[in-house]
């Protein structure tokens, strides 16, 4: 049986046996629980779209609203390269192409169910984005004016911190990184982060506890 904190226990009771195994996350690369898609219906950024979800990837059974407050917030304008790093299985990406047809969309994540995922799901809503399944930076090509991300709160501080100094050479001049996180929770320290790497920060908007944090890169010409 599994017991607490990932601990197997094997044998007679008086002979137990207790290993440590790896639990998987949806940051995990890759899942070995069941492939079981289900199609959830979500509204966001004043449209309606079939999304295909499955357990093993980040909030499977509802849009959460850090993410909702994101798609509905976000600054994107005609025209211009979006990357939506960690997209998981889709939302935000596919509803921010469907809103700016003319923008050019790159998604990834590191679980590679998230991004079988959002595959279907871009089938599904008839969007032309590229989708990339790499860890963080590791696959991402060229700059782009603006990245968003809800990050990855429960892998770890530091791995948020490292997104956020990454994200700021993959910007143009006066490009901008969109955070989402819950103020109280972690998103206090990634704010600070976030102005500690560009010099500036601002809160774009704020619901039921989460805030959506944007920075921009300023290239220094003098």
């Amino acid at each position: 049986m599994i017991g607490l904190y990932g601990l197997v226990i094997t044998g007679r009771r008086k002979n137990l046996q207790v290993k440590r195994v790896k639990m998987e996350h949806y940051y995990s690369k890759k899942q070995t629980s069941s492939f079981r898609p289900v199609k959830m219906i979500i509204r966001a950024r004043g449209r309606t779209l079939d999304i295909y979800t499955a357990g093993g990837v980040f909030s499977p059974k509802k849009l959460d609203m850090g993410t909702a407050l994101l798609i509905d917030t976000a600054v994107v304008k005609p025209g211009w390269r979006v990357l939506d790093l960690g997209c998981g299985y889709g939302p935000v990406g596919i509803s921010l192409k469907k809103a700016h047809k003319s923008i050019e969309m790159v998604m990834s994540d590191v679980n590679s169910r998230a991004v079988k995922l959002t595959k279907m799901n871009t089938k599904v809503n008839k969007v032309d984005v590229e989708v990339i399944c790499c860890d963080s930076f590791e696959k991402i090509k060229g700059k782009f004016d603006t990245i968003i991300l809800n990050p990855p709160q429960t892998a770890g501080k530091q791995l948020c911190f490292q997104m956020i100094l990454d994200s700021k050479e993959f910007l143009n001049d006066k490009g901008s990184l969109q955070i989402v996180a819950r103020h109280q929770k972690g998103g206090k320290q990634l704010c600070k982060k976030m102005e500690g790497v560009f010099g500036n920060v601002c809160e774009a908007a704020k619901k039921s506890g989460f805030r959506v944090y944007v920075s921009e890169r300023i290239e220094n010409k003098g």
